[in-house]
Parts: C-alpha cells; sequence; structure tokens
C-alpha cells in the first residue's frame, strides 16, 4: 500500500524535526496515528497534502475567529507586505493596535506588543515582580501561560495531554518561587496569602482556564472568582494577571473579562492569537504606572525586534474590524448549536460526558461529572475521547487532537458547515461508546 503524502511527510520531519512537529500536541501523541500535514485553508475547511478536506474546529487553536483566508485580512496582509516585511523600528500599526486593544478592554491603559503568548506571560511577570519587589508567584494547576520555565508546573494542554508534571531543564530555584494551587480553591488561597502575602509578586490565572478543558471560573455567593483573586492579591500587596491569550476577543467582544468583569479589574493582561489574525503575536498590557516601569523609561527591560510587526498588525486590526456584534452573534450561535448536537449525539450513545463553555468557547469532557479542577479533568475517559476524534477525523470534522482542548469555531461555521459536523456525530459517539 503506497503511504499518504502525509504519512511521508510526517517521515520525513522526523529525521530533521524533534519528533516530527514544531509544537508537540500536533505530533498525535495522545490520540495515535498521523497527523495530517496541511496544504491549504478557507473558511471553515482544511485541505491536507493528500487533498482530503475537513471541517476545522481548531482554528489555529483560536486566531481563526473569521475562518481561514478571510479575505479583508488577507488583503491587509498583502497590502503591508508591499511596503515591507519587517522594519525593526517603529511603524503605524503598531500604534493603531495598540489604540484599539486599550479601546475594547478597560482596564488596558498601555499596551506593549510582543511575539507570542509565551513572551507576554514572561514579560508581565517580571513587570509584577520589579513593581511588588516580591519574587514569589502563584498559578492554578491547570492553567498554561506559555512554555515559560517559572510557569510550567501542572499546566495543562500539552502538559496534560503527555502526563508530564513540569518540564525537564527547569531549575530548581525558578521552580520555588511558583507556588501551585488547585483552581478556584478560594481557601487554600486565602491560607496562602495568611502564610506568605508579603512574599507574593502576583497571582497569575487563565481568564477562563481553556488548557485543561474549559473551565469556567466559578462564582461563590455572587462573587466570580477572578474577582475573588483580585481583591485577595490587592489586599496583600500584590497584583492579578489575566492571561486572556486564548479568551481575549474569542470569549466576547472584551474577552472573558467582558463577562465577569464589571466593578473590579486586574492589574496586568496578557493577549495573542486573535490580536495578529494568525500571524505570530503576543501583548501585555494595563495600568500605565506599571507599564511605565519598562524600558527605557524604566528599570524592566524586555525587547523584540520583530515586536509590532507590520504583518502581524495589519492582520490583527483586520481581525478585530471583522469582529462587530453580528459576527459575535454568529459566533455565539454556531457554538451554541455545535455543544447541542455533540450532546444530543453522546446521550443517544450513552456516552458519560460534560460540555463546559466560557463564552463562545468549549470544552467536551468524558465524564458524568462537571469539571472544576485539574485533577477532575484527568479523571475523564480520555480513550473514549481517542475513539471519538478518529471518528470524527476519518469522517472529515478535525478536532484539537487532545482531551484537554477548547474547541473553537468561526464566523465561517455557517448552518451548511454545521450539518456537516452533525453528520458525522452519531456515528462518532457510537465509536466512543465502543469497548
Amino acid at each position: 500500500m503506497t503511504p499518504s503524502l502525509s504519512q511521508e511527510l510526517f517521515d520525513r520531519a522526523r529525521r530533521v524535526i524533534p519528533s516530527g512537529v514544531n509544537s508537540p500536541v500536533r505530533a498525535f501523541g495522545s490520540v495515535g496515528g498521523t497527523p495530517p500535514f496541511l496544504a491549504s485553508a478557507k473558511g471553515a475547511l482544511l485541505t491536507d497534502a493528500d487533498g482530503r478536506e475537513y471541517v476545522d474546529l481548531v482554528g489555529s487553536w483560536g486566531p481563526m475567529v473569521l475562518g481561514h483566508a478571510h479575505e479583508p485580512v488577507v488583503a491587509a496582509v498583502q497590502d503591508a507586505a508591499t511596503r515591507g516585511l519587517s522594519f525593526g523600528a517603529p511603524q503605524a500599526g503598531e500604534v493603531t493596535l495598540a489604540e484599539e486593544v486599550a479601546r475594547r478592554i478597560g482596564p488596558i491603559q498601555q499596551l506593549r506588543l510582543v511575539n507570542s503568548g509565551t513572551e507576554a506571560t514572561m514579560s508581565a511577570l517580571r513587570v509584577a515582580r520589579a513593581a511588588t519587589g516580591r519574587d514569589v508567584v502563584v498559578k492554578f494547576a491547570g492553567c498554561y501561560h506559555g512554555h515559560v520555565d517559572a510557569l510550567l508546573a501542572e499546566a495543562g494542554s500539552g502538559v496534560a495531554t503527555f502526563a508530564m508534571p513540569g518540564s525537564a531543564g527547569v531549575t530548581e530555584g525558578t521552580a520555588r518561587d511558583t507556588v501551585v494551587l488547585p483552581y478556584g480553591d478560594r481557601a487554600a488561597l486565602t491560607e496562602l496569602f495568611a502564610q506568605r502575602g508579603d512574599e507574593i509578586a502576583a497571582v497569575i490565572t487563565e481568564a477562563a482556564p481553556a488548557n485543561m478543558g474549559v473551565v469556567p471560573p466559578p462564582e461563590v455567593d455572587g462573587v466570580g472568582f477572578n474577582r475573588f483573586l483580585a481583591d485577595t492579591a490587592h489586599a496583600a500587596g500584590a497584583l492579578l494577571i489575566s492571561d486572556e491569550v486564548l479568551t481575549g476577543f474569542r470569549a466576547s467582544a472584551q474577552g472573558h473579562y467582558g463577562i465577569d468583569g464589571e466593578g473590579w479589574a486586574p492589574d496586568l493582561m496578557t493577549f495573542g492569537k486573535v490580536i495578529g489574525g494568525g500571524l505570530p503575536v503576543g501583548a501585555f498590557g494595563g495600568r500605565e504606572d506599571l507599564m511605565g516601569l519598562l524600558a527605557p523609561a524604566g528599570p524592566v527591560y524586555q525587547a523584540g525586534t520583530l515586536s509590532g510587526n507590520p504583518l502581524a498588525t495589519a492582520a490583527g486590526l483586520a481581525t478585530l474590524a471583522g469582529l462587530d456584534d453580528a459576527a459575535y452573534r454568529t459566533l455565539d450561535t454556531a457554538s451554541s448549536t455545535l455543544q447541542q448536537l455533540v450532546a444530543d449525539a453522546l446521550t443517544a450513545a450513552g456516552v458519560p460526558h460534560v460540555i463546559q463553555r466560557a463564552g463562545t468557547l468549549f470544552s467536551v469532557f468524558f465524564r458524568e461529572e462537571p469539571v472544576r479542577t485539574y485533577a477532575e479533568a484527568k479523571a475523564q475517559d480520555t480513550a473514549a475521547f481517542t475513539r471519538f476524534f478518529h471518528a470524527l477525523l476519518e469522517a472529515g470534522v478535525y478536532l484539537p487532537p487532545s482531551a484537554f482542548e477548547a474547541w473553537f469555531v468561526s464566523t465561517a461555521h455557517t448552518p451548511e458547515i454545521i450539518d456537516r459536523i452533525a453528520a458525522a456525530l452519531p456515528a462518532a459517539a457510537k465509536a466512543a461508546a465502543a469497548r
């Protein structure tokens, strides 16, 4: 049997690229099989090297919120490219993009552009430590903030997929300054601050965790978890960093902050994905006094030759321009419809499952009870997910290749596209039920 082009490419890749991929989850390590090597994408559809077409529910892990190769975004990038690919110097697009993010997100007074979500969180931590004169950072198990050394402990996402507690190469000294708590555990956070409050520089959290699957921030007596984090941190002179790399401009028009942000604000926020429209980008921002600590005005050094790249800023601005009220209504309808279709199919097949959402993002957990913590996410039936995944892939539906990820729709997920997914779901649900 002649191997597929994807298989040939994977074989070639493994000879020159570690594990054949440039980001671990792409290797299909947790679901098995050969990953399709993609050749093109348009709207909600992907085409692989063998010419097979798939409905995409990954969306490049979030940024393709308007669909792939969206014409205004492509046109903006093409126009920018004719004027130069990179300057390593100030350009108007980075100013306009920073202004647009600040206009949409209330707590952002100043913003600095970087090249990835990892770089954004790394830089935000540096600012927080400089502002407070403290070293300790608190994070939550299952929240992923990029592959920053200090934040890889119990990080969810790819780390959860491969059952890694952390990462080799991270020094004990680096890990010593990170405290990991169960997500949503208010008592544990209160006790930690009572014991070590004067050591803590910042608490960092995903605005809504989406790297152990989607876990909405819990509310107690009308107080959301994020507001509780802000109040607790501020009472001890610490800061709250809200990571909106995945949720920013996707969970809602104002990210997850637009869902639960009334009456309080994080000190620093991190962004990525959508604000680059599919090109490499990240950003961090917040109060002017904190951002003023950055060089050259302040003592906190942070730099990047490609930061504010003209192509990335053009793609981000064109993407944000397309995200009007009608676009968010389309996203919400597509997400809600798909969630119901998945629930109906799994219920009909007798497959235990829970669907959880944060704005337009959602996850399907293969277990009977809601997921509130990383430990509960890891306790789901990942074998059932694997069967479900491969049945859908065979039917032309491309899911995230991990049970610990959010699903992403776009404005290109029209009723006709949703119908294609719906047609594949009953057989996939039966496959998930099989033992």
